[in-house]
């Protein structure tokens, strides 16, 4: 039904969160709870992030459905997954998936299919190479043995991020056991999963990895046999927007136009002088 629908991914840098935040009217939008778990974190920088992944899912969604800001409330799956509390109306609902690293933040939303997405450092942290037979699959391990060392960070980055948005976008997380799964790339760098678990799952799942910058590198799992293209807007500095506390609408934000083109940065984001984060 919906397998020529687009998929829609927003990244944010964390330098921009304050101002992003800024303009979105600060935690105005965030509910009680968000607003207590904001205040558990224990060091600005968790803090910027958790604020900065809440508005930015908002700022998604409602980009996608029109609906106002102040709109969303999120449920929680059996395993944590948020998801946006129903709203009626014909049709399936927006689906979302967060994810964050230092200094990256991203959001992908799709119409009704299940989605994930996660960023990760690269090159990857030598925990990940240094125990890889706690979370590759036996093939993915003779992979990585016969790639060069100077390359086996980079690889394992890939494979994690990977990992980690197929199991986010299954609603299972790690819990769902990243060694049970393999990645493999078919002719012509299709990536491709292989799940014992879920038979048909190589034909039923699309993945694309991107490297936005030279610091990170992010994996985004998208549900249904051939999803549309990924269509990613790369987010600025707002706090320059005049109407930062305008809550019952998207009135003076920029946003995707009709076809998920982004609005040109340079005269809808970025202020002089300010780089934006894209590759």
């Amino acid at each position: 039904m919906h397998r020529s629908d687009p998929t829609f991914l927003w990244l944010l840098a964390e330098g921009a969160v304050d101002g992003f935040a800024t303009a979105l009217g600060g935690t105005r939008l965030l509910t009680a709870e968000e607003r207590a778990s904001l205040d558990r974190r224990l060091t600005p920088g968790a803090r910027r992030r958790y604020l900065g992944g809440r508005l930015l899912c908002r700022y998604a969604l409602s980009a996608r459905t029109g609906r106002p800001l102040d709109h969303w409330r999120f449920t929680r799956g059996a395993h944590g997954r948020p998801e946006p509390a129903p709203a009626g109306g014909a049709g399936p609902g927006p689906r979302f998936n967060l994810s964050h690293s230092d200094g990256l933040l991203a959001c992908v939303v799709t119409r009704g299919r299940g989605c994930g997405v996660d960023v990760g450092p690269t090159p990857a942290p030598a925990a990940l190479t240094a125990h890889p037979d706690r979370w590759l699959a036996p093939g993915e391990r003779a992979e990585l043995d016969r790639t060069a060392p100077g390359a086996r960070a980079a690889l394992a980055g890939e494979l994690w991020v990977l990992k980690e948005a197929y199991l986010k976008a299954l609603g299972t997380g790690l819990t769902g056991g990243p060694d049970r799964i393999a990645f493999v790339r078919r002719p012509g760098g299709r990536i491709a999963v292989r799940d014992p678990a879920r038979p048909g799952a190589e034909a039923r799942w699309r993945f694309d990895v991107i490297r936005p910058g030279p610091r990170h590198v992010l994996a985004v799992a998208t549900e249904a046999g051939r999803p549309g293209p990924l269509r990613r807007t790369d987010l600025s500095d707002l706090s320059h927007l005049s109407d930062p506390y305008h809550l019952s609408g998207l009135s003076g934000l920029p946003l995707p136009g009709p076809s998920g083109r982004p609005i040109p940065y340079d005269t809808a984001l970025a202020r002089p002088g300010h780089r934006l984060l894209r590759t």
